[in-house]
This record gives structure tokens, C-alpha cells and sequence, in this order.
């Protein structure tokens, strides 16, 4: 294989010049280039470390080094040398990982012990660096002590394959920081609080992991599985552990924690946390929830290799490693609360102890053994070609060719093979643990294999479409042959066309079942356009008639929507489920569902982590729309569902670029992950609960930084240019155009000073300005803010500028020239027709102008008139003050309600827009309290 493969010989060639080999037998240059072959990984590190190069030839060597490795730290390591330490940190862990791999390559020793090996390396390298952290800690903020006055650890979980002891060789590790109590360290120069030792510790730990030196890094560390994600404190006491999973612990937070192992346990501690946790992870009774808990979760990582395209994925593809974990932990967490030897973090001892208790046949469980294995070792072998971490097969033919050395194949057919059918008898038996058992029903497809099939004219074809009149039905065919020629230009490939050749015959008996129009199918074929490329995608509406169907359902519903599943075809997966599909969400949820799909972004992939957050926005707001639409969520509902995922969505927003500038700058003085020291506030229709569709965000950035220091990182800024470079960032993630669109447009235009203003500043010139310099119409447009993101002290500090603001004395006659003149300015400036509800005479701006002017002008005897920011509670309180009489506020909020709903549907569906009679009355009861109130002025 060596021999005839051009690009390896070359390869070889090359990598071999760099060492001196003249002292090398025969036997041992052959061993050598076996493995240099195999892994430029292996021929990296031995040219790093050439102290390496003799073991690397001789197997009994190199198995004696691989068993007794010997320690991290040599003796003379100073603990105060923190490069000295990084350095040794990685060079044995790039060292043992070589021999592992070369362990792997020769075939010393099974899979299995490969595995093992990697995740005991891991928890060597964790502990090591844990140790040496904790002692630099101590000598300068004292020892946290337990309550029986001994040393109190931080304990590791390690999550994923490392707490099962199966850990990939080139893997993220998974991490989850805790500790057992409060209190106060004692013993050091200074004494601070457990919870802030612990989080300097965690951070010490993650940097000597984490952090690329010269010498690369030891482990990319992810503690975005710990309780909250990214918005959690970094270390949490088990107290607050129990009550995160008691209260608010999610389905997949059970699959993950099932995974959990304590990387240094202690005997006490350690199995106190284990005790805790076990009531969340395993249910008493048998517990089928599993199951449909698996189906989502798996249903979302179909989704997200057809939105990526992905192809020969060993982990995530169909019948990949990710499924016999499924299979696995799905029997765990339905028997494991009964029986609890399954109670166990690895998956290859849980394994047979399913066969054990007849949850799998022994030949289940053998045959699920043997596959898995073998694309672990595929795996295994693939990530130490570059020490990269991919679970993909190759493309290109020196990686191809490395791949089978490693693995000692004699071509990429036999490879291919073996992968192929190992994951297909993987997939069966995932089929078996999750089908639901329901069979598709046969459809009467005959009249449209005839229309797609046939060349007959249109007007001998359309008698067949008795549901429609003949120009309607000759419309309806010529679309069709429209379409299907366009296909034949395209690049759809035999495996497209076959699934048109299935799926339009479908389509067009669903059309016949709805009554459908011709205009219905013009709205589906364009959705077809945009895929007809995509297989994936022809596959899924195929196989999931039920998708299918809502297709049509939305797509007779609104034009818009129509539009939206075209541009965005990733969309087309929220379908499959028509029960998720038009089930409300709480406003916790989209909290929970983003954080789940952020989880399976690489933290470090920018790009990706863009892309998802557009897709997860248009997915939860198709859903509202189809909601919307077909009568589930009333008006206002929507309002809020899309308010509160606009505010998740920022707020996810606000962490990553948080992120993004303390990995570049370090963090800006008196400042933390979990206190920024920054806010966000919402003016306009996010402020006001008031959401629509297509709106943009009216958002103004405050931070309380009064330090002069500069940054904590290497490239270290001035603190307040930190935070306009963060707006800037936070700008930049929501505007930049992807793929999947914009995520939202951003107005800064409200900030003090407007476009000539800073982006960020201090809350306290925030409030001067508005105090001293703002305008009426600032005023009137603070009525309808509310701080949306921020630490509960710039919440308090926001509430009180607010209220300080609002609250103050002011001339009537003079508001209202103000008020009036600025709905005349606007009004010229969208010069808008009678049609439009919101800038029109009575329209809703007029509304929204009557409530911030009451609100403006009676606020300083009445505190009630601001407590909220939407219109609907700021006119109930109007009506309890006796500004306005009960049966006005009635009448202004029926009004307001409708002419919004009017706005909502000339985006969503225009053809159900209320009655003009209907829409003119609201606007004549809108005028006559505008005339009332503000003429004579």
C-alpha cells in the first residue's frame, strides 16, 4: 500500500530527511516509517522531542514507556514557573498520546486499552494541573477547609467519553466545576470567599489546559454543559447544584450527567456529589420518557447534518458512533433507576450488563460492541493523522493513505466497506430501541405520477384535477412541466431525481385532498427549487409525510412563510413534527433549546456559531408564526414570544462576544464572566413587548467601568475602550450577513448624542444626559424601555434613572407642542396612505404617542403610570388614575390590538387582514382621544 501510493512516498520522504537515522537497523527504519506513515502527528512530536526517537523503534520500549510514563513534573520543576509548567503539561502529553497512537498502529495491544489509556492521560494531565493551581492559590488566599477542618477540594466532572473512560485522541475535554460548601479561606496572606478561590482556581486550571503556548495546548476545555451554560457561574456548590437539577435540570441534561465521573475523588466529598446527582440522572420507576427524549435529541442532530451537509461522518452520521451511545444510555436511563448496576458512566461495561438483565440479547449487545469499536478504532486512527479533531473520512489522498496505514488496509474500498456496514447494522438497532411502531399510510398517488410522467398537452391532462375549473387546472400543469424542466438543467443527480419522481405525485395528492390552488403549488415548488440539490432535504419530506403536509398547510397559509422555508431550507426540519411545531413554547424555553443547540457548536468556530444562531432564530420564529396563524397564540402572545426570543438570542449574543474580547484583551477591571459590568437596554418595540416579525432592535449599550486600569490579558486595553470594542463585536455577530441572513438589525440611534455618541457608555452620563441635554421625544421614547441584559445593580441603576426621569414636573402646554410637533415630523417623513396601521392618521404611532404623553405628563403624581413599559398596562393605569375613562381604554386598546394584528398580517398572511371598515373605526377612536387631548394645545 506504501509503496504505490505517490503523495504518502513523498510525504515520507521528506519527514524521514529530517532525522538523523544512520544508527538505525533495518528493523527498526521499517518500524519508523510504519509509523511516521500512519501519523505526521507522531513525526511532529519526535522532531520536538527527538529524546524520543530511539523507543518509537523498538515495541518493548516503547509498550515498557507507555506503562510506567513516569511523572508530569520533574523534580526541579519550579511550582512558581507557570511557562515551565505549561511546557510540561504539553510535551508529555504530546508524547504519551504518540505512544498510544504507535501502540495502536504496530497492533500492541486492542482498542479498548487505547481508550482507556487516552482518558487516563487526561485525568493524569487534570489532576496535575488542578494540584499545582490549588498550591498557588493557597499561598496567597489561604486553604477553603471543610467542616472537619481538612483541605476542601474542587471537584472535577469530567463529562462525555472522558467521565466514561472512552475519550477520543485528539478531544475537547467536558468539564464541571463544584465544591462541597460556603465559608471563607483561611491560612494565607489574604482571605476571600470559597466561591471566589474556587473560580480563580477553575480559571487557573482551564488556562493551564487550555492555552496555546509554543508548545500547542494540552486540552481545549468546554464548560458550557455546567449548570446555566456560559451565562452560570463557573464553580457552583453542591447546594446550588441540587438546586439547579431539583428545579431546572433538562432531559439532556440527564443524558449528559449520566456521563458525569469525578476526576479526583477524594472518598467523602466525591461520593456525597455522586448521592446528590443520582436522584436527577435515574428515575425509580421504569421510564419510557427516554425514549422520546432520544427521538428529539436525535431528530436535532439529523437536522444538523443536513444543514451542514455532512458526509462520512463516523460519529454523527446515520448508524455513527453517536448512536450506539443513544442506544446505550437510552436502556440506562429507562432500567438504570431499578437496576443499578447499570448505573455506570462507560459505555463498554454497561454493555454487558444490558445483555446481563436482557434489556439486549447477547447478541445485540455483542454485535453493538464489535461495531462501535471499530469505528472507535477508524476514529482513533483518523484524529492521529494531525492530532485534529474530526470524525469525517477524508477526501484527499495522502490523509486516505495514511488512514489505511494506520489502520493497515490494503485499499479505501475495504475501509469503506467495513465502516458502511458496521453502521448500518448500528442504525438497525437504533431503529429498534426508538421506532414509535407507526407505518406511513399508502397514498392514491396515480393521478400525479401521470402529470409528471406524461408529455400530453396541458388541456387533455386537466380533466384529471377535478377539484379545479380548467384555466385553474391547465395553470396548475404548466407549473409543473415549468418546474420539471428547470430540474433537467440542473444538477440534481439520479438519487434527486428519483425522490421528485415519488415525492411530486405525493404533493399533488395532498393539493387534491386541501382543495389546494394553483397558487399553493406555485409557493411549494419554490420551496423544491431551492433543494432539488439537496437530496437530504428531498429524503426527509419524503419519509415524513407529516412534513410534507405542513408544508402545504403553511404554504397555502402565508406567502410569507412560503418565502421564509425557501430562503432558509434548514427550516423544512421544523415540520417533521407537527406537535412541536404548534406547541407554545415558555419563555424558559428558548432560553434552554438555544443553549442546547449552542452546545454542539465548537467554541472556537465563530462562523458555525454565527450561522447557528440565525438558524436557531428563524426555526423559533417559524414556529410562532405557524402558531400564530393558525389561531394557537393570540395577538399578544406573539409579541411576547418573539420579544423574549429576541431578548435570548442577544443575550447569547452578549456571551460570546464577551468571550471573544477576554480571549483577545483579558477583562476589564472589577469586572467577571458572571458580572460584565455592562447592560443592555431596549427601547422601541423590544422595549415595549411589542415585537413584530420583520422588526429591528432599538438597543442602547451602558456599562459602570470607573477603573483607569487597563485589561488583565496579554494585549491588554484601556477598560472603557474595552467596552466599545465589545458593542462593536455585539454589532458585528447580529448584523453580519451569512448564509442564514442577518440575525437582527441593530438601531443605536436612541444612545445620548445619537450617531455622534459613544456605543458604550457609563450609566451615569447615560443618566445626566437624559437628565440635562435629552430632548422631549427622548423622554417620551424612555416611556417604552426596559434593561433587557445586565447585573441586578445596573438594573437597579437603570430603574431609578427611569423613574428619576419619568417621574419629573413638566409644563402641559409645552409637552404637548412638543408631542404633537414630533407625530407631525414623523408623519411627513414616512408620508403614509390611509392603509398603513401604523404611521396613518389614528394609526398605532399615534396611540403609542397619546401613552408616553400621559405617561410624560402625570408620572410625577402617579408612579403606577411607568411601572411598565407596553402601552396595553401603561393605558390600564391611565384608567386607574381617571386620565382616561374606562370605556376609552377599552376602545384604545381594542384599537391597538387590531391594528397591530393588521401589521402582523400584512407580513404573515395579507388575505387575513381585518375588514378596512373594521381598521377605520379603530382609527377614528384613536383620533377622537388624540383631538381631546391635544387640541386646543
Amino acid at each position: 500500500m506504501t509503496q504505490n501510493n505517490a503523495a504518502l512516498n513523498d510525504y515520507l520522504a521528506q519527514i524521514l530527511s529530517r532525522f538523523e537515522l544512520s544508527s538505525l537497523s533495518s528493523k527498526q527504519l521499517q518500524q519508523l516509517q510504519r509509523l511516521l506513515s500512519a501519523s505526521s502527528f507522531i513525526g511532529r512530536t519526535l522532531q520536538q522531542q527527538p529524546r524520543l526517537l530511539a523507543e518509537f523503534c523498538d515495541p518493548a520500549t516503547l509498550q515498557q514507556q507507555l506503562a510506567t510514563p513516569g511523572p508530569v513534573l520533574a523534580a526541579d520543576t519550579a511550582p512558581t514557573d507557570e511557562a515551565a509548567v505549561f511546557a510540561a503539561l504539553r510535551r508529555y502529553r504530546n508524547a504519551q498520546l504518540c505512544r498510544i497512537l504507535a501502540a495502536d498502529i504496530l497492533q500492541l495491544q486492542q482498542i479498548e486499552a487505547s481508550l482507556q489509556q487516552v482518558s487516563q492521560l487526561a485525568d493524569v494531565l487534570i489532576n496535575t494541573a488542578y494540584h499545582w493551581a490549588y498550591q498557588q492559590l493557597s499561598v496567597q488566599w489561604g486553604t477553603p477547609l471543610d467542616d472537619q477542618g481538612k483541605p476542601m477540594p474542587l471537584l472535577i466532572l469530567g463529562m462525555g467519553k472522558l467521565g466514561g473512560g472512552e475519550l477520543n485522541f485528539s478531544s475537547d475535554i467536558d468539564l464541571i466545576f463544584t465544591y462541597p460548601a460556603n465559608g471563607d479561606t483561611s491560612g494565607g496572606r489574604r482571605s476571600t470567599e470559597h466561591q471566589q478561590f474556587f473560580t480563580k482556581l477553575g480559571q487557573k486550571l482551564i488556562a493551564a489546559l487550555h492555552q496555546v503556548t509554543a508548545d500547542g495546548f494540552a486540552y481545549r476545555v468546554d464548560m458550557r454543559l455546567r449548570p446555566f451554560g456560559d451565562s452560570g457561574p463557573l464553580v457552583l456548590s453542591f447546594a446550588a447544584m441540587e438546586d439547579y437539577y431539583q428545579e431546572q435540570g433538562r432531559e439532556w441534561e440527564r443524558y449528559a450527567m449520566l456521563k458525569a465521573r469525578v476526576l479526583n475523588p477524594d472518598g467523602r466529598h466525591s461520593a456525597e456529589l455522586q448521592q446528590l446527582l443520582k436522584p436527577f440522572i435515574y428515575r425509580r420507576y421504569i421510564d419510557f420518557s427516554a425514549i422520546e427524549s432520544l427521538r428529539r435529541m436525535k431528530q436535532q442532530i439529523e437536522q444538523e447534518n443536513r444543514r451542514l451537509n455532512r458526509r462520512d461522518n463516523i460519529k454523527l452520521g446515520v448508524g455513527g458512533i453517536r448512536e450506539v451511545e443513544f442506544i446505550v444510555q437510552t436502556l440506562q436511563l429507562i432500567r438504570g433507576g431499578r437496576i443499578p448496576a447499570m448505573q455506570q458512566p462507560s459505555l463498554l461495561k454497561a454493555l454487558p450488563v444490558l445483555a446481563h438483565e436482557a434489556v439486549l440479547t447477547p447478541e445485540q449487545a455483542d454485535e453493538l460492541r464489535s461495531d462501535y469499536l471499530l469505528l472507535r478504532r477508524v476514529e482513533q486512527a483518523l484524529q492521529g493523522i494531525d492530532d485534529q479533531q474530526t470524525q469525517t473520512l477524508p477526501q484527499d489522498e495522502l490523509p486516505r493513505a495514511q488512514l489505511l496505514a494506520a489502520l493497515q488496509l490494503d485499499s479505501w474500498a475495504t475501509l469503506q466497506h467495513q465502516v458502511d456496514g458496521a453502521m448500518a447494522r448500528v442504525h438497525q438497532q437504533f431503529k429498534l430501541v426508538i421506532d414509535n411502531g407507526e407505518e406511513p399510510e399508502q397514498q392514491d398517488t396515480s393521478v400525479g405520477k401521470l402529470l409528471w410522467d406524461s408529455e400530453q398537452p396541458a388541456e387533455d391532462l386537466a380533466p384529471q384535477l377535478d377539484w379545479l375549473d380548467v384555466p385553474d387546472a391547465m395553470a396548475l400543469i404548466a407549473q409543473l412541466h415549468e418546474f420539471k424542466q428547470d430540474c433537467q438543467k440542473r444538477s440534481v443527480g439520479p438519487r434527486g431525481r428519483d425522490f421528485l419522481a415519488k415525492l411530486v405525485p405525493l404533493l399533488l395528492h395532498m393539493l387534491q385532498q386541501q382543495q389546494s390552488q394553483p397558487t399553493v403549488l406555485a409557493r411549494v415548488l419554490g420551496v423544491f427549487r431551492h433543494i432539488v440539490t439537496r437530496t437530504a432535504y428531498l429524503e426527509l419530506l419524503f419519509e415524513n409525510t407529516a412534513a410534507l403536509q405542513q408544508l402545504v398547510l403553511l404554504c397555502n397559509q402565508s406567502g410569507w412563510l412560503a418565502e421564509q422555508l425557501a430562503r432558509y431550507p434548514m427550516l423544512l426540519d421544523e415540520l417533521i413534527d407537527p406537535a412541536q411545531l404548534y406547541q407554545v413554547a415558555s419563555r424558559t424555553d428558548y432560553s434552554d433549546r438555544l443553549r442546547q443547540h449552542m452546545l454542539r457548536v465548537p467554541a472556537d468556530d465563530l462562523e458555525l456559531q454565527m450561522e447557528t444562531l440565525r438558524q436557531y432564530k428563524q426555526a423559533q420564529q417559524l414556529r410562532i408564526a405557524a402558531a400564530d396563524i393558525s389561531g394557537v397564540l393570540p395577538l399578544m402572545k406573539v409579541s411576547d414570544h418573539l420579544t423574549w426570543l429576541a431578548e435570548e438570542v442577544m443575550a447569547q449574543v452578549v456571551e460570546l462576544a464577551w468571550q471573544q474580547m477576554a480571549e483577545r484583551y483579558g477583562v476589564p477591571a472589577n469586572a467577571s464572566a458572571e458580572d460584565k459590568g455592562f447592560a443592555v437596554i431596549a427601547y422601541g418595540k423590544l422595549g415595549g413587548l411589542e415585537l413584530g416579525y420583520g422588526s429591528d432592535l432599538d438597543l442602547v449599550f451602558v456599562h459602570n467601568c470607573d477603573s483607569q486600569q487597563a485589561t488583565n490579558g496579554e494585549r491588554s486595553i484601556d477598560s472603557k475602550q474595552f467596552y466599545l470594542k465589545l458593542v462593536q463585536r455585539v454589532l458585528h455577530l447580529c448584523t453580519t450577513r451569512t448564509n442564514s441572513g442577518v440575525l437582527y438589525d441593530i438601531d443605536t440611534r436612541l444612545r445620548p448624542s445619537g450617531n455622534s455618541g459613544l456605543l458604550a457608555i457609563h450609566i451615569n452620563t447615560y443618566g445626566e444626559y437624559l437628565q440635562q441635554e435629552a430632548w422631549t421625544w427622548e423622554h417620551q421614547a424612555l416611556v417604552r424601555a426596559r434593561l433587557i441584559y445586565g447585573s441586578a445593580a445596573l438594573q437597579q441603576q437603570f430603574e431609578q434613572i427611569r423613574q428619576r426621569i419619568l417621574s419629573q414636573p413638566r409644563d402641559l402646554t409645552s409637552l404637548k407642542a412638543d408631542v404633537v410637533q414630533m407625530r407631525e415630523k414623523l408623519r411627513q417623513h414616512h408620508a403614509a396612505d390611509a392603509a398603513d396601521p401604523k404611521h396613518s392618521s389614528g394609526g398605532i404611532v399615534d396611540l403609542e404617542f397619546i401613552s408616553q404623553y400621559l405617561v410624560l405628563a402625570h408620572a410625577a403624581t402617579d408612579s403606577s403610570l411607568y411601572r411598565y413599559s407596553d402601552n396595553i398596562r401603561i393605558l390600564d393605569a391611565a384608567a386607574a388614575a381617571g386620565l382616561l375613562s374606562t370605556e376609552q381604554v377599552v376602545q384604545l386598546q381594542q384599537a391597538y390590538q387590531l391594528l397591530r394584528g393588521a401589521g402582523h398580517r400584512q407580513t404573515l398572511a395579507p388575505a387575513t387582514l381585518p375588514s378596512l371598515d373594521s381598521l377605520q373605526q379603530a382609527r377614528q377612536q384613536v383620533e377622537h382621544v388624540w383631538q381631546q387631548l391635544f387640541y386646543p394645545l
